[in-house]
């Protein structure tokens, strides 16, 4: 029997759509999910949610929860990832709340910024000592991770570890029929171009029936700048770039140095960039979470259809070998995207088949945009140094070169901000030398 592993099982919505969407599967019927997770409350919470959506499904998958994460791991095919080292409470909140006493206000902090830069250094550890256990008891597994943060995470297990992987988001699949939907265009014949990296790839062509949209998307853009409404950083971008950029204006905001600043403060309502966004999103899933937890844990009529997640496809598409075409990352050794560093995890269109994944070969970006991936690629690659050095100084360089962290404080402020940071999130960090 083959065997899907997902780690971090107890996010039980996101099990749902990842498993259920497995479930829907012709070819993936008569495989065991194991499901793993640190929390048994939660993990036995989403064996009981999945154990009813097979029953309801009529799925014939075996469902198993397991204690311990290398029996979990063993024999698997292919090995989902979806943790939160640190979770909400403490490390979310660390990130947000120590950065603010210097003044370093932030939007969602798990992607670059100084909260995506601990995020990484508590994750990476971690998701490669998955790794290394996969090399020993499933060495020819495919992992999935859809963990943040994505460039990073990915590529310390691509550097560092034998182990085929490729990281996924939710960004691109949505990016084009959002951005249509929001300026009241037409969403169908629509042939997209996007490349980039993780939460800044770029729409670099979009058409309908041939015919290039992007002026008119411009000009619409425009007047609807002339109101507030949730999307204002990405036009600006698209205004002084010429491009449209994938993940939200919420995540843009804190990716580049021109949107939160102290000394201009009159724009996080001009753009409406909304500060502490993830905090406020966190604690309303906690408080929602009691009733979210009868739907789905103790629905006896609980179903399930398909979601846009990337995973089931995939997996579908190794085992009966019918292409699959996503956006994946993965590194950029091949120059995959010719103007970025070959270090770099680049997202960009890739295939699945029974021959694993091709990525997709796409030339040079627009030099504006790719210099503006590149501010983001310096801090992922001092991070994943800094991981696998546990050199102090490579934090602060990480931390230094951060568009956002850097706008806005000076070097000996940054190293404090570091210093205070390490100290608060304690054992969740490995032990730092000079």
């Amino acid at each position: 029997m083959k065997k899907i592993t997902f780690i971090g099982a107890g996010s039980t919505i996101f099990a749902k759509n990842i498993l259920g969407d497995c479930m829907l599967s012709l070819a993936l019927q008569d495989f065991e999910f194991a499901l793993y997770d640190i929390d048994f409350k939660r993990l036995h919470e989403s064996e009981m949610m999945l154990t009813q959506l097979k029953q309801n499904l009529k799925a014939r998958v075996t469902i198993t929860a397991y204690k311990e994460r290398r029996p979990a791991l063993d024999g698997a095919s292919y090995v989902i990832n979806a943790i939160q080292v640190g979770g909400y409470k403490p490390s979310t909140v660390i990130d947000f709340e120590i950065p603010k006493k210097y003044g370093l206000q932030q939007t969602i902090a798990d992607t670059v910024g100084i909260g995506g830069v601990f995020r990484s250094l508590r994750t990476i550890p971690v998701l490669l000592e998955i790794a290394h256990e996969m090399e020993e008891v499933c060495p020819d597994a495919w992992l999935l991770n859809y963990s943040n943060p994505m460039a990073t995470l990915t590529g310390a297990v691509l550097r560092y570890t034998k182990i085929k992987a490729v990281g996924l988001c939710h960004s691109v699949q949505v990016c084009t029929e959002h951005l249509l939907a929001s300026l009241d265009l037409p969403t169908d014949h629509i042939e997209e171009r996007i490349a980039g990296i993780n939460h800044m790839a770029w729409l670099l062509e979009i058409k309908r029936n041939g015919e290039d949209l992007y002026p008119e998307i411009k000009r619409r853009a425009k007047e609807k700048q002339k109101q507030l409404h949730n999307d204002m950083v990405r036009f600006e971008l698209m205004d002084k770039f010429g491009y449209y950029v994938t993940e939200s204006s919420e995540h843009n905001a804190e990716y580049h140095p021109y949107f939160i600043k102290a000394n201009e403060p009159e724009l996080i309502n001009q753009l409406n960039i909304p500060i502490d966004e993830y905090l406020r999103r966190c604690e309303k899933q906690i408080t929602d979470w009691e009733k979210m937890r009868d739907d789905l844990v103790m629905n006896e009529q609980l179903t399930h259809e398909r979601s846009r997640e990337y995973g089931s496809r995939i997996i579908e598409a190794m085992e009966t070998n019918t292409p699959f075409v996503f956006a994946g990352n993965v590194l950029n050794t091949e120059g995959l995207i010719s103007n970025l560093p070959a270090k770099a995890v680049v997202e960009v269109p890739c295939v699945a088949d029974r021959n694993g994944l091709k990525p997709c070969s796409m030339g040079e970006l627009p030099e504006q945009l790719a210099a503006l991936n590149r501010t983001n690629i310096n801090t992922q690659l001092l991070t994943i140094e800094a991981a696998m050095t546990n050199k102090k100084s490579a934090v602060y360089q990480a931390a230094f070169l951060d568009p956002h962290t850097a706008a806005e404080l000076s070097l000996e402020k940054i190293i404090a901000l570091c210093d205070d940071l390490i100290t608060a999130h304690g054992t969740w960090l490995p032990v730092y030398h000079a």
